[in-house]
């Protein structure tokens, strides 16, 4: 009796994963191929700008634009990857709206094209959460199955953007809430984030190469001791740097946002605001570095994320000024994601710490640029895999020890407000626990009001 129970939970087991195979196909194949379209369109904007520098000053303008595309089409669609964060904890609430897809993919093309700093990762999750409930509708899931779904689009956009679906698994599901991770999607996201990553490649898509040289071959004082100490100590304080980082962008975009809101009443006139002072300070500066993804630049003395992988790649501050350009683009009505602008501000900072402490410039560079995104979306062990994945395995220590500190060092802070609490980064701040990252960030400032 007991064999023929486990045959049937066997045969269960096959049959769950053969029904969300066949979901997971239709999903992932139009999340692939709509990235793709995306990624083509934003290669050929950035390209467009580089040659015509003068667009730059055309920013206020294409803000309106965005502005009143939200205002008029986007409705609850303005509220992003937080949206479909709500729904996948909430499923069956507002929904996320299939017109999501298109606006967020025109108005993120639209920033890039006139100079704003963003990334596009919250672009290609938008998009995968927008055909996921699309597809959820049409196959009319339960509230369960449309949470499930949900992730996979998810995963679908992350691993597809990035070329890293084993990231973009787990991202989806380490994503939704700290400390806390449920399995139940974790094959649907898999299978998701694969196919759609294979979808995009098909449609010839390259992701920029980056590569780490540094082999940790020191000797050290014990034979069982298999890394050099005095590396891993500037690798912590590196961490601790990075997490800091985190939560410097993190608690500058928000109340960019919230200020902006707060001061600026004609609303239209916030993007217009935000696009003057990226103009200012790009002038001040003097370099169009920091504008639009900062990946590559076709002037080879520009400080890019490819740049800071070599000694003298980034100025001391070069972080400092990606954090501002994000925040203030972000913050002030454009469009796209902040995880490529987070990989620059990492790489830049890492870059800045080798310099100052003599470590391996392309190693900090490299730990740098996941580890800041590990603090500010709450991911290490997403962001982890993301360093073996682009990286190799070879300093796979390295890269756990400085994601992990930064997790820690960014505390209860992160880029997503629909980010929930599962479990505590340290027993003395439990009274967090199952609220949202918005709720503690209000809950700080209303403390600080009170004192």
């Amino acid at each position: 009796m007991k064999r023929i129970q486990k045959s049937f939970e066997q045969l269960l087991i096959a049959s769950h994963l053969i029904k969300w195979i066949l979901l997971v196909i239709p999903v992932a194949i139009s999340v692939g191929s709509l990235v793709a379209l995306f990624l083509w369109l934003l290669s050929l904007s950035i390209d467009f700008r580089f040659t015509h520098t003068w667009l730059l000053f055309l920013l206020p303008v294409a803000g309106v634009v965005i502005h009143f595309l939200y205002h008029y089409a986007g409705k609850n669609a303005a509220a992003g990857n937080n949206l479909i964060m709500d729904e996948i904890h909430q499923p069956g609430g507002g929904g996320v709206p299939a017109r999501m897809a298109p606006l967020v993919l025109i108005t993120t093309v639209i920033t890039h094209l006139f100079g704003g700093s963003a990334g596009r990762e919250g672009t290609a999750v938008q998009i995968g959460g927008s055909l996921a409930n699309v597809f959820a509708k049409l196959f009319k899931l339960n509230k369960e199955e449309v949470r499930i779904l949900l992730m996979t689009g998810v995963a679908a956009g992350f691993g597809a953007v990035f070329g890293t679906p084993i990231t973009g698994t787990i991202f989806a599901m380490e994503v939704l809430a700290l400390g806390k991770i449920k399995y139940d999607a974790l094959l649907p996201c898999f299978f998701a984030a694969v196919f759609a990553d294979i979808t995009c490649s098909a449609w010839g898509i390259h992701h920029t190469q980056y590569k780490i040289s540094f082999i940790d071959g020191s000797n050290t004082l014990f034979e069982f001791i298999h890394f050099d100490l005095s590396l891993l100590l500037k690798v912590i304080l590196a961490g601790i740097l990075f997490g800091l980082a985190g939560y410097l962008f993190s608690e500058l975009s928000h109340t960019i946002k919230n200020y902006s809101n707060k001061w600026i009443k004609v609303k239209w006139l916030i993007p217009v605001a935000g696009g003057v002072i990226i103009i200012l300070f790009t002038y001040l500066l003097g370099t169009q570095d920091y504008l639009s993804l900062g990946v590559t630049n076709p002037n080879p003395a520009a400080v890019s994320i490819v740049s800071c992988f070599r000694e003298g790649g980034a100025t001391h501050f070069s972080w400092l000024w990606k954090i501002l350009f994000t925040a203030i683009t972000l913050g002030m009505g454009f469009k796209g994601g902040e995880v490529t602008p987070l990989f620059f501000i990492g790489a830049a900072l890492g870059n800045t710490i080798a310099t100052l402490t003599g470590a391996p410039v392309d190693l900090l560079a490299g730990l740098g640029f996941i580890a800041v995104f590990a603090g500010a979306t709450n991911t290490p062990i997403a962001c982890t895999m993301m360093g073996i994945e682009l990286f190799g395995a070879s300093n796979v220590l390295y890269y756990a020890v400085a994601c992990f500190v930064a997790y820690y060092f960014s505390g209860h802070s992160g880029i997503y407000n629909a980010q929930r609490i599962g479990v505590s980064k340290v027993a003395a701040l439990q009274q967090d626990t199952g609220t949202t990252l918005h709720e503690v960030r209000e809950k700080r400032l209303s403390n600080k009001h009170d004192d």
